[in-house]
């Protein structure tokens, strides 16, 4: 028995997910698990530190991150795993794995440069991209950075890895890594915050990034990988992988230089802003990573196979699908948040040391990021598009674009205007949005997508989100105490009450149980009358969603990749 059972969760966790909805489903899941899991990371820090000294925490990632993020995000979606793809749909996996040995070492290689400069220069650098931060904080901020830069040599490795499974259309693995990431931040925070203080969950960081890489290696070994110690700079794959690599890498840096702008802006706001903006970006990122990463990720093999096959009835038909999807799914949770942003923040963060103040500040920010949800989760799928057609050029220049009108919009709001950090917010989501409509049109140059019908569906779904949206917000104040407080003071002059029958229903939700029944109940009442807008406008992804985990109506994309 329990050799079968062994063998059959081997089977499940090893399995290849062979059509585009089957792999967004699993990455999906696990995405939510993962932000769901980061979400209490993030109350647990809320409980151990305040929001001043998350503040600090949360900036020195900033640094190492930016090396990671230029060196392995610049490379993999948008030249990696389409050069690694093209090798293993002409049977060449020989030289496939020689590409990877190969582009793991060499990026190895530029990243122990890259982090010998910043153990040294750590310190100045942090004065200059947190000026609102006292000395003091400064240097504890440059030596958390120190210590993260070892958690970013592992995140390389794993993402490598990553990559080689996702070519595989082996997503289930990849996608349980990050809980392991979380995990270690939460248990060294719990563990160590008493003796070490802020360093507790930095060293967890570090600890979690391990196993982040760990869980993949004995897959990725399965699948025939081998470490080699090779650099070979002229190998055909490599010089592909380099100048596929080009234009996403200065996208990237400029990215770096938008997110470096947002540390800066916020420092002048408070010392605890970064901390607000920081924990509102990731309640955002919850559906844009589950619905938009996650669908985007899983498209991304077999829009590289329709490309190279020149099947581009299919690769249209994948994208419009997939658009569709995404708006349906995304803009009903932006609205969800935007009006249950207080009961939202403080489930999360309500923690002892989280006032009222950091709640109210966050679920600001929270509603300014909300208006550029469902533009993020569409810019992963266009501009992975365009990466399967080797185009990385086109969403780069406008990548650029958007990210110097982010800087420029945060700039006008905080320098000029001087508003609070929720306009930091503000400022990107309107970055995001005129990001995706210029993807959409450079895409349709290339592949006319954008159909009357898609159009038509798009405004059904945008006017059934907003109907549900005010069914929502009427729900929210019927049930919520704090919002009868004022109501029932005036009804008192009068020598008036509520009738008693009615008031049972009320939920004094300074209680959290309370909370958590107001946040569902009117979260089902948003839901329900979601999908009945739905079915009476007759928007088609309403089958789709209704089945979503059994089985969604996908289209049955072929795969290029035997499961040997």
């Amino acid at each position: 028995m329990w050799k079968n059972l062994l063998k059959n969760g081997s089977e499940f966790l090893t399995r290849q997910q062979k059509n585009i909805f089957s792999a967004a489903v699993v990455i999906m899941l696990m995405i939510a698990a993962s932000r769901i899991l980061g979400l209490v990371r993030n109350r647990v820090l809320a409980h151990f530190f305040t929001a001043e000294e998350l503040s600090l925490y949360f900036a020195a990632f900033r640094l190492p991150e930016t090396i990671f993020e230029i060196l392995i995000f610049g490379t993999l979606a948008s030249a990696f795993i389409p050069t690694f793809t093209s090798y293993l749909s002409k049977n060449q996996e020989k030289e496939a794995w020689y590409v990877v040995n190969s582009a793991i070492n060499i990026t190895l290689i530029f990243f122990l440069f890259l982090a010998i400069f910043l153990l040294i220069f750590s310190s100045p650098l942090y004065k200059v991209i947190a000026p609102g931060f006292s000395l003091s904080q400064v240097e504890t901020t440059a030596n958390l950075a120190r210590i993260l830069l070892l958690a970013q040599a592992f995140f390389i490795l794993s993402y490598f890895l990553t990559a080689v499974l996702e070519s595989f259309q082996r997503f289930l693995i990849p996608a349980l890594s990050p809980l392991f990431y979380n995990l270690g931040i939460i248990l060294g925070t719990v563990f160590l915050a008493k003796k070490v203080g802020i360093y507790a969950p930095t060293i967890g960081a570090v600890v979690g990034a391990f196993f982040h890489f760990f869980i993949q290696l004995p897959l990725a070994f399965h699948l025939g990988f081998k470490p080699r110690l090779v650099f070979d700079f002229s190998h055909p794959g490599i010089k592909k992988i380099g100048r596929l690599a080009v234009p996403r890498i200065i996208e990237l840096s400029f990215l770096q230089l938008s997110k470096g702008a947002e540390l800066f802006l916020a420092s002048l706001v408070s010392s605890g802003a970064y901390t607000y903006y920081t924990f509102a970006n990731s309640l955002q990122l919850l559906p844009v990573g589950v619905f938009g990463t996650s669908i985007a990720k899983a498209a991304l093999p077999s829009l590289s196979y329709q490309a190279v096959q020149k099947k581009e009835g299919e690769f249209k038909e994948t994208i419009s699908s997939l658009f569709r999807q995404i708006v349906f799914l995304t803009l009903p949770l932006s609205v969800f948040l935007i009006t249950l942003r207080i009961p939202v923040v403080r489930l999360a963060f309500g923690a002892a040391s989280f006032t009222w103040e950091s709640t109210v500040q966050t679920s600001l920010a929270l509603s300014a990021f909300c208006l550029g949800i469902t533009a993020q989760a569409l810019t992963y799928l266009l501009t992975r598009a365009f990466y399967a057609l080797h185009d990385t050029k086109t969403p780069v220049k406008i990548s650029i674009v958007t990210m110097l009108l982010n800087i420029l919009f945060g700039g006008f709001f905080i320098l000029i205007l001087k508003l609070p950090i929720w306009s930091l917010a503000m400022g990107f989501s309107l970055a995001s949005i005129i990001q995706t409509i210029l993807l959409i049109i450079f895409i349709r140059k290339k592949v006319d997508f954008f159909s009357e019908d898609l159009f038509v569906v798009l405004v059904k779904i945008i006017f059934s989100s907003l109907i549900s949206g005010g069914v929502m917000f009427f729900f929210l104040k019927v049930l919520d105490r704090s919002a009868w407080d004022r109501k029932l003071s005036f009804l008192g002059h009068f020598g008036l009450a509520l009738p008693v029958t009615f008031e049972r229903f009320i939920l004094d939700t300074r209680y959290t149980i309370n909370l958590v029944y107001l946040t569902v109940i009117v979260g089902l009442i948003g839901l329900i009358s979601y999908i009945i807008l739905g079915k009476i406008l007759k928007i088609p992804e309403i089958t789709i969603f209704s089945r979503l985990l059994p089985k969604l109506r996908r289209p049955q994309i072929s795969t290029p990749v035997s499961s040997e």
